[in-house]
């Protein structure tokens, strides 16, 4: 199974091919590790803060997303890149230029102060507004569980806590495996 593409679909019927980095059995129930096959993007809105010399980033919301999307996708168009709205996040479609220092940004995007590495890859205004579409140099992975109907399904957050002890212990052993690989 593993290096084979699988299409996960959302309830609104969207989809996102993956491709299966692995798979494993936790209490017979069999995961997956996925890879979406098209980069995942995120769009932020720059915000002026207290300070008006500096800007942030901000979230921008499912209706922001609908009125500025087909812009993003202009933007995105013009270096040959296909914006897509895909299951479970935004992607795009092509060949994606190589980062240079002045792309590199890193946003906290977890709650609890972890920060990630993206590479902005168009900026753009709307109605005065500014925007800017980034992809996260650490690529985006999602865990499904096989379903009893064979198809993979997204794990609840109740039960991604539940199996993170799992993941944890199995990835520690398979980088383990492969770093004594390497030393061979």
């Amino acid at each position: 199974m593993e290096g084979s593409t699988i299409i996960l679909t959302d309830d609104a019927g969207k989809s996102l091919p993956c491709t299966v980095e692995t798979a494993f059995k936790v209490d017979s129930t069999e995961y997956l590790l996925l890879q979406p096959v098209d980069f995942s993007v995120q769009i932020f809105a720059w915000q002026e803060t207290d300070d008006e010399e500096e800007t942030e980033l901000v979230d921008v919301t499912e209706e922001e997303i609908d009125l500025i999307f087909p812009v993003a996708q202009a933007v995105l168009a013009e270096q040959n890149l296909s914006l897509k709205r895909s299951a479970h996040t935004l992607t795009v479609q092509g060949e994606l230029p190589e980062p240079t220092e002045d792309d590199i940004i890193e946003i906290d995007t977890e709650e609890d102060g972890n920060c990630g590495e993206f590479q902005e890859l168009a900026h753009f205004y709307y109605e005065e507004q500014a925007f800017s579409v980034f992809t996260s140099l650490d690529p985006l992975m999602f865990i499904a569980k096989v379903g009893d109907d064979g198809q993979p399904e997204i794990l609840t957050p109740d039960e991604m806590v539940a199996l993170e002890p799992y993941v944890e212990q199995y990835l520690d052993h398979v980088l383990s495996t492969e770093d004594a690989e390497e030393e061979i």
